[in-house]
C-alpha cells in the first residue's frame, strides 16, 4: 500500500504495478524485496492483516494499494525474516562472498556450499506453493538433494582444475573462482524439483477470474515448477560469473595491488550490487500468479469452469 496513506509496504492483494509486462513485475518485485519492510513492527502489520480482511470484503480504504513482502499469498502468515524475498539479499551476500573466496580448501567449499543451500531450501520453502499441504519429508528431500549435488559438483570441478597441469596458477585460481556457478544452478533446480515434486503428483489450485478454485492442475504444477526452476538457474548467473570478473580486474589496479586488505570489502560491494540486481531480475522473469489456458489443462477441469484463462501461483 502506499506509504503516504500511513501503512507499510506490505501484501494486500496485487500489487500497484502491473505484472502483466515485465516492467511492471520488476517494478512490483523491487517492492518486494525491498528491506525496509524487515523492520516493520507487529503492530503495523497486524494493521496490514486487517486491511487485507477489508480489501476481501471489499471495504479496503480509497488510496491504498496492495504489497507482497511479509505475508504468504497462500497461508496468510508472517514469513520467517530471513527467508522472505525481502531478507535475501542482506542475508545472502555474505554467503555469495563467502562462495566466492578464492584459494579456498575443501573444508571451506563445502562448508559455503552447504550454508547457501541451507538458506536456497528454506526460503524456497517459505515461498512455496502453499495451497496444498507438503511434508516434512519432501523438504528434507530435496534439501539433501541440493547439498550432496552441489558439494559434489564444486568439490569434482575443484580436483579437475588442480590436476590440469596445463594452467598456470594464475589461471587456475580465475576459473576456480566460476566454479560455485555450475555447481549452485544444478544445485537450485535440483532443489526446486525434489522439495515441490509432491505439486507434479497432486496439482496445485487453479482459481477462475473469480478467484475461485475449479479444481487442481498437474499440468499447471509442471508449468510452475518449470518457471521456478528456470528462475533458480538465472539468478546465480550475474551473482556468481560478474563479480569473479570485475574483481580480477580491480584487483590488477594500483590502489588494490597497494591495499590487498581492500580486495574482501570491494569484493563484497560488488557482490552486494550484483545481488540487488539479479535478484527482481530473476523473479520478474515471470508472474508469480501465472496464468494459463483453461483448454490447455485436464478436461475436468476445463469442464468446471467457463472462464478461458484460469491462473495459478507458481511460487518464487
Amino acid at each position: 500500500m502506499e506509504e503516504s496513506a500511513g501503512y507499510p509496504p506490505f501484501q494486500l492483494g496485487k500489487s500497484r504495478f502491473e505484472q502483466t509486462t515485465f516492467y511492471g513485475r520488476f517494478r512490483h518485485f523491487l517492492d518486494i524485496i525491498d528491506p525496509r519492510t524487515l523492520f516493520v513492527t507487529e503492530s503495523r502489520l497486524k494493521e496490514a492483516v486487517q486491511l487485507l480482511e477489508d480489501f476481501k470484503h471489499g471495504t479496503l480504504p480509497p488510496g491504498v494499494t496492495k504489497k507482497e513482502a511479509i505475508i504468504h499469498p497462500d497461508t496468510n502468515k508472517k514469513i520467517f525474516m530471513p527467508f522472505r524475498m525481502s531478507g535475501y539479499i542482506p542475508f545472502g551476500t555474505p554467503i555469495v562472498v563467502g562462495l566466492l573466496l578464492p584459494n579456498q580448501t575443501l573444508a571451506s567449499t563445502v562448508f559455503w556450499q552447504w550454508l547457501n543451500q541451507s538458506h536456497n531450501a528454506c526460503v524456497n520453502y517459505a515461498n512455496r506453493n502453499a495451497t496444498k499441504p507438503s511434508p516434512t519429508s519432501k523438504f528434507i528431500e530435496g534439501y539433501l538433494g541440493a547439498v550432496i549435488s552441489a558439494v559434489s559438483i564444486a568439490v569434482g570441478l575443484n580436483v579437475l582444475i588442480q590436476r590440469a597441469n596445463q594452467f598456470t596458477p594464475a589461471t587456475r585460481l580465475l576459473i576456480q573462482r566460476f566454479v560455485p556457478f555450475p555447481a549452485v544452478a544444478s544445485a537450485n533446480i535440483c532443489n526446486v524439483v525434489l522439495m515441490r515434486h509432491a505439486e507434479l503428483e497432486e496439482g496445485i489450485n487453479v482459481l477462475d477470474s473469480n478467484g475461485n478454485v475449479v479444481g487442481s492442475s498437474r499440468i499447471a504444477a509442471k508449468h510452475a515448477l518449470l518457471e521456478t526452476a528456470l528462475t533458480r538457474v538465472v539468478l546465480p548467473m550475474p551473482i556468481l560469473v560478474l563479480p569473479p570478473i570485475i574483481v580480477s580486474l580491480l584487483e590488477k589496479t594500483a590502489f588494490l595491488r597497494s591495499c590487498p586488505r581492500m580486495v574482501l570489502p570491494v569484493q563484497s560491494l560488488v557482490c552486494l550490487a550484483a545481488f540487488s540486481l539479479a535478484l527482481p531480475l530473476a523473479i520478474s522473469l515471470f508472474p508469480q500468479m501465472s496464468e494459463i489456458e483453461t483448454r490447455r489443462l485436464e478436461p475436468e477441469i476445463a469442464r468446471a469452469t467457463a472462464s478461458e484463462t484460469v491462473v495459478y501461483n507458481k511460487g518464487l
